[in-house]
């Protein structure tokens, strides 16, 4: 599907380019459906991340599909995907890369690690130490690697999909809090419900055919640079400030959210427009982005997590008690 944008002032490309995107968001449900069931919401999450330009951690149990759904979405963007399994043992250069002596050319080269794809899909990343985590900070907020002094682009568009499991404790490496608020969105994938089981053990009794490439890298790069057309009122800008601002004074958060946390919820809402077919957003795109932007970037007082307190209670909370301004 070919999205052609041409510049003008009046909002009709942006609002042809949604529509558009609308139909696109359908295709790419339905394509992920026929391989992993019961995930429609998880795959909305990611096409969020995809135009917003951001990362995404995907956290679960073992077994429920993480891998598979994410190699899925990676085959219908039709881009350059690489995988890349986090053990104990990996070196932050078997993440970016290192220069090795070339007998033939009698210099040093550089071999390129996985990082150098378009998706990169960091399986169990809290496996790693942490001097492996950070190799991927520098990748993942300015779009380059550095090699021994040598700093090189990543290709465009560049986004990582990092798994872990967040119950196994042993043999892990937390991330850190700096490193989490380079993800855009945290998605939680838990047990799929008992009807949607026994779909997808129908599914799986018959070999499952290859997923259509439904993007690739010059829409993607396209829809992204048209994100920022999409309208809200200043009133809504308010709003995401006073959501931001209420998590800091909230007595049951040690740390609230960030300026960038706030950028990052604009970005959301407006790339969950866009993808429902709308030239602007809504406080409704703000609540529905709010828990996966939020969940991750604040932190529950110990006092409040003994007391049961969850960090999606007090996202609702929030939600609840700053009040929606009049929009023009």
């Amino acid at each position: 599907m070919t999205v052609r944008v041409e510049s003008n002032s009046d909002g009709t490309t942006i609002r042809e380019l949604a529509e558009r995107l609308r139909v696109l968001r359908d295709k790419t449900v339905a394509e992920v459906g026929r391989v992993v069931v019961g995930m429609e919401s998880v795959t909305l999450q990611f096409l969020v991340a995809l135009l917003a330009g951001g990362h995404v951690l995907l956290e679960g149990v073992p077994g429920v599909a993480k891998t598979t759904l994410s190699k899925t979405f990676a085959s219908i963007l039709g881009i350059h995907y690489q995988r890349l399994q986090f053990t104990p043992d990996l070196l932050p250069s078997d993440v970016t890369g290192t220069y090795i002596f070339d007998r033939k050319q009698n210099d040093f080269v550089l071999r390129k690690g996985p990082v150098f794809c378009n998706i990169l899909l960091a399986d169990e990343v809290n496996r790693a130490p942490a001097k492996t985590q950070s190799a991927l900070l520098e990748a993942m907020q300015e779009n380059q690697v550095t090699i021994e002094g040598t700093t090189l682009p990543l290709p465009q568009p560049f986004m990582v999909l990092a798994t872990e499991n967040p119950v196994e404790q042993e043999g892990v490496y937390r991330l850190p809090e700096a490193q989490l608020d380079r993800f855009l969105l945290r998605v939680s994938m838990g047990y799929p419900v008992h009807d949607r089981e026994v779909e997808m053990l129908k599914l799986h009794s018959r070999p499952v055919g290859d997923v259509e490439a439904l993007f690739s890298a010059e829409l993607i790069l396209e829809l992204q640079r048209q994100l920022a057309d999409v309208h809200g009122s200043d009133g809504l800008l308010h709003y995401i400030v006073d959501l931001a601002e209420a998590s800091r004074a909230h007595p049951d958060l040690a740390l609230g959210a960030s300026p960038r946390a706030a950028l990052c919820l604009l970005r959301c809402a407006r790339a969950r427009a866009l993808l429902d077919g709308r030239h602007y957003f809504t406080h409704e795109d703000v609540h529905a982005v709010a828990l996966g932007v939020l969940g991750h970037r604040l932190i529950v007082r110990p006092e409040a997590e003994v007391d049961g307190k969850q960090v999606a209670e007090v996202v609702a909370e929030l939600l609840n008690s700053v009040a929606v301004l009049e929009t023009n």
